[in-house]
């Protein structure tokens, strides 16, 4: 094992030299003339050039077709582990004669664990006709020893409810979303999501309440945003709200029918000196036949930080979240949030004593212009979650 993490980490650190050589070999074969000599300036190290590599990694650069970075390492969190990850982030322009739309981008990555977790996944959002036209997509195909609880507060907050088993999970989102108004976008949307749970021998299977553990999704639909964040992947200011609303008819070969309706709304203020404070409200409501590995859930990577993703899962979710950016020395910064949330099985059935707190600390490193790497480490009731992942959580 030992072995094979330093083949890795060496594979990691030679992966952006190798990709990168053409540029810089020119840059070490470079000579200067004195007189009738001509010296060879001492070539750089390995540690030099991934030195440069990364210095120069942030640097929005219009010349080329398509921009692109790699970095890799490990990580840990508390659902998967010890992992180890590579990530690339690109940048491009649809129309490089067009310097009004603004670069679109990409990311690519895939990572593993010591848990027997896998995943790999492509998203981004490529911008056309000065950011009239936009197209978002998010593929992730992924495998991970999960945990269940059951669905809803009170089984959820039951720790003795805990059972294990292995979900395997191809997903799809596409949106289009065209301008009509500064700043206003409409478009369709369609999501298909399988999921496959596999109970180990010791699964508690009632939790599920008799459900089909194997479910086909398929989702068109519609949203409408109105955006006017300076950047789409670490906004300093602006507003973002965005209302979706899905379909899972059964006519589309749905193993249940149902329909989601989602709300976010997320506004960037810029308060002092390299410093931005971030607020966000999100909800999340399904109705009709929704299978349990579609309801509403909180934790994970994007919202709720610091409880594990789908501990808690009803019909119904919605969370706030207040964080403060502060960027501390040239590309990096810290941030801390605070915020509170609550599952429900339907709007009349809202209880506030069943509010679930949530707070944490973060590191970012932009990585490129406008992409953090990002490391937070977050706190919910009696569960504590470390997270790495790229750009903001909104």
């Amino acid at each position: 094992m030992q072995r094979l993490i330093r083949v890795l980490i060496l594979c990691l650190i030679a992966c952006p030299l190798l990709l990168n050589g053409q540029e810089s070999l020119s840059e070490n074969v470079t000579t200067v003339s004195l007189n009738t000599d001509s010296v060879q300036p001492e070539k750089k190290n390995i540690i030099q050039r991934v030195i440069d590599y990364f210095g120069r990694a942030n640097k929005e650069n219009r010349d080329k077709a398509f921009d692109i970075s790699f970095i890799g390492g490990p990580s840990y969190s508390s659902e998967k582990k010890f992992m180890i990850g590579i990530l690339a982030a690109g940048a491009f322009s649809t129309n490089r004669t067009d310097t009004l739309t603004p670069l679109s981008n990409i990311s690519l990555y895939t990572s593993f664990s010591t848990s027997g977790y896998y995943s790999i996944g492509v998203m981004g959002t490529t911008r056309f006709k000065r950011d009239r036209i936009r197209l978002t997509y998010d593929f992730q195909f992924s495998s991970l020893p999960d945990k269940f609880w059951g669905i809803g507060y009170e089984m959820d907050s039951n720790n003795d409810n805990e059972t294990r088993y292995k979900l395997v999970s191809p997903e799809l989102l596409v949106k289009a979303q065209f301008g009509i108004l500064p700043h206003l976008y409409v478009g369709p949307l369609t999501e298909i999501r399988y999921l496959n749970g596999k109970p180990y021998s010791n699964a508690d299977l009632s939790l599920w309440n008799g459900e089909k553990l194997k479910t086909f999704n398929f989702a068109v639909g519609a949203n409408i945003s109105y955006d006017t964040r300076d950047n789409l992947t670490g906004p300093h200011s602006g507003v973002n709200i965005e209302l979706s609303q899905k379909f899972y008819p059964k006519w589309l070969k749905n193993t249940y029918g149902f329909a989601s309706t989602e709300l976010l709304a997320a506004g960037y203020i810029p308060s002092w000196r390299d410093g931005v404070i971030a607020l966000k409200y999100h909800t999340l409501l399904t109705y009709g036949d929704t299978p349990w590995g579609m309801l509403a859930t909180m934790g994970g990577s994007y919202n709720m930080r610091g409880y594990y993703k789908g501990r808690y899962r009803d019909k119904g979710e919605m969370d706030a979240t207040v964080e403060i950016r502060q960027r501390v020395w040239r590309r990096i910064g810290v941030v801390a949030w605070g915020g509170a949330g609550l599952i429900y099985p339907r709007l009349s059935e809202i209880n506030l004593h069943q509010l679930l707190p949530n707070y944490g600390v973060g590191l970012r490193w932009e990585f490129k212009k406008n992409v953090n790497i990002r490391f937070d480490l977050g706190f919910g009731k009696n569960q504590t979650g470390f997270i790495f992942n790229i750009n903001e959580a909104f």
